[in-house]
């Protein structure tokens, strides 16, 4: 199988069972969405259509604005469009998207960084919390402990798969240096997945408070990339 077909399999059978705190639902957008299905299936085939081994990346979880709308990770249907040349029907923006796009194209191109690496999540589904209005934000899995402990068997499981893909295990970049941090660093510990874990700066972070260091923490990006 080629990378994109593991990936484009494990997206279609994602599913969380599992008993979660009220008021927060699960957010899936291939079972939700044929458009979704469709975005994220061409783009694998367009980028991962190879047996190249990678480095993985992950973040937290995906978000409604990136990969809620598209189920591409920090790629928001924005960017979809200007920087991947893939059409799509929503017009969202994820401050995030715009950073980790501007680190792809300095590191050469999206076709060069995908080559090398595979984004996804320490948790592959996201979530939402809804309020007494029934208005819906992101949440995290490490939100609350109750989600933590309710989702950790379904995110050892999907890392577990993923590393199948053809995944350098030397090292894993971790993008959050606070909680997701943590607890992938944790998580590595107990279950040996890789040989490291480096933390970087969360993109969402960066642009919503650090913005006028953006520069910098592109270049930690890079430094930490180009050191494989």
């Amino acid at each position: 199988m080629t990378f994109a077909e593991h990936i484009i399999r494990f997206n279609m059978q994602l599913q969380l069972d599992a008993t979660l705190p009220e008021n927060i639902r699960v957010m899936n957008p291939f079972q939700a969405s044929e458009e979704v299905r469709k975005l994220s299936a061409a783009f694998y085939q367009k980028y991962y259509a190879d047996q190249r081994t990678r480095h993985l990346s992950l973040g937290i979880n995906p978000g409604r604005l990136g990969a809620g709308a598209t189920g591409i990770p920090f790629t928001d249907p924005k960017r979809l469009k200007s920087h991947c040349n893939m059409e799509s029907p929503f017009t969202l923006h994820e401050p995030s998207s715009v950073f980790v796009y501007e680190v792809i194209n300095a590191y050469g191109s999206v076709e060069v960084f995908y080559q090398q690496f595979y984004i996804s999540s320490v948790c592959p589904l996201g979530f939402v919390q809804i309020d007494e209005k029934g208005r819906e934000t992101n949440y995290n899995y490490y939100d609350s402990s109750q989600l933590t402990e309710a989702v950790t068997p379904f995110i050892v499981k999907t890392l577990q798969t993923q590393l199948d893909f053809g995944i350098h295990r030397d090292k894993v970049f971790c993008m959050g240096t606070g909680k997701n941090y943590r607890f992938l660093k944790k998580l590595n510990e107990e279950h040996q997945f890789f040989g490291e874990v480096i933390p970087l700066e969360h993109p969402r972070y960066v642009m919503q408070y650090k913005s006028k260091q953006k520069s910098f923490y592109i270049d930690k990006y890079l430094q930490a990339l180009k050191s494989q």
